[in-house]
C-alpha cells in the first residue's frame, strides 16, 4: 500500500540520502587513502548487511526476501559492484566536485539503455538530455586540450556501469520491495568480492573503524532513503534536491582537500544538470527514479 502523499516527509527522506551520498564520498577517500579499494568494498557489504537486518526483519525476515528472479540481482549487482568500485577508485584520483559531475552523467546511459533493452521511447528531453551530458562531459573532460586524467575516464565508466545498473533496477522493482533488491545487492556483492579482498587485505588501524562504518551505512541507507523520498512525492518534486550534490561536493573539497573548482568543470556540471532537468517531467510521469546511486 503506498503512503500518503508528503513533500515535506519527501524532503526530509531527500535530505538523509543527500546526507548519505556525500558521507559515503568523504569516507571513501577516509578509507582508501589506507585500504584497497575491494577491502573497502568487501568491508562495507558484510558490515551494511548486518546493518540492514533490523529492516529485514520489518519486512518479514529472510523467507520475505526470497527471490523469483536470482539471476536478475546477480546481474545487477555484479555491474553495480564494478561501478562502485571505479566510482571509489577515482575518488583517489579527481577532485570531489568534478567525480560527482561526472558521475551525473548516468541517466544518459540509463536514457540510451532503457530504448535498447526496455523499449521506452527516444523523446525530445532524453535526446536533450543526453545531448548537454555529452557536452557538459567534454567540457570537464576537455579531450585534446591537455592530458586526459585517467580519474575522468574511470568515473566515467562508473556512470555507465551505474547506468546499465538502474535499467535492471527498474526491472526489479515490478516484483521486488526495495528492502529486497538492497539486501540482495549486499549478498551478492559480498560474495563476488570476498576473493578480490583477500588479495589485498591489511588489518585496518584502530582510528580508521569510524570511517568504515560510516562507509557501510551510507551506503546501504542512501538507497532506502531515496526509494522512501520518492514513495511520498513525484520526482520533480525531489530529485532537484539530488543536484544539490554538486554544489556540496565542491564546498566539501574546499573546506577537506582544498580543492580548486575551475571554470570549466562548474560550465560542465551545469550543462549536464540542464539535461537533467529538462528530462525531469518525462520521469514524473513514468513514476521511476533515474537518479545515481553509488
Amino acid at each position: 500500500m503506498a503512503p500518503e502523499p508528503s513533500n515535506l516527509k519527501a524532503v526530509l527522506w531527500m535530505a538523509g540520502a543527500i546526507a548519505c551520498f556525500m558521507t559515503m564520498a568523504v569516507a571513501g577517500r577516509a578509507t582508501t587513502d589506507v585500504l584497497n579499494v575491494f577491502q573497502v568494498m568487501e568491508m562495507r557489504s558484510v558490515i551494511g548487511l548486518v546493518m540492514l537486518m533490523p529492516l529485514v526483519y520489518l519486512a518479514g525476515g529472510l523467507r520475505a526476501m526470497k527471490t523469483a528472479h536470482p539471476w536478475r540481482h546477480v546481474l545487477r549487482n555484479v555491474t553495480h559492484y564494478a561501478g562502485q568500485a571505479a566510482w571509489l577508485y577515482a575518488l583517489t584520483l579527481i577532485p570531489l566536485a568534478e567525480l560527482i559531475s561526472i558521475e551525473f552523467t548516468a541517466p544518459i546511459w540509463t536514457a540510451i539503455l532503457a530504448v535498447t533493452l526496455l523499449g521506452e521511447r527516444l523523446d525530445i528531453g532524453r535526446v536533450a538530455a543526453i545531448v548537454f551530458g555529452l557536452i557538459g562531459v567534454a567540457v570537464i573532460v576537455r579531450p585534446g586540450l591537455d592530458t586526459v586524467n585517467p580519474g575522468h575516464l574511470v568515473v566515467l565508466g562508473a556512470a555507465v556501469a551505474f547506468g546499465i545498473s538502474v535499467v535492471l533496477t527498474k526491472m526489479l522493482t515490478r516484483t521486488e520491495s526495495v528492502v529486497r533488491i538492497i539486501f540482495w545487492m549486499l549478498v551478492i556483492q559480498s560474495i563476488i568480492g570476498i576473493v578480490p579482498a583477500l588479495q589485498v587485505w591489511k588489518n585496518p588501524p584502530l582510528e580508521l573503524w569510524p570511517w568504515i562504518l560510516l562507509i557501510a551505512f551510507s551506503g546501504a541507507f542512501s538507497h532506502f532513503c531515496m526509494a522512501r523520498s520518492l514513495a511520498y512525492a513525484d520526482a520533480t518534486v525531489i530529485m532537484p534536491m539530488d543536484f544539490l550534490r554538486v554544489p556540496l561536493a565542491a564546498l566539501i573539497g574546499w573546506l577537506l582537500y582544498n580543492e580548486q573548482v575551475d571554470i570549466f568543470t562548474a560550465a560542465g556540471a551545469a550543462l549536464i544538470l540542464l539535461g537533467n532537468l529538462i528530462n525531469l517531467p518525462r520521469r514524473s510521469r513514468a513514476k521511476e527514479p533515474e537518479t545515481v546511486i553509488p
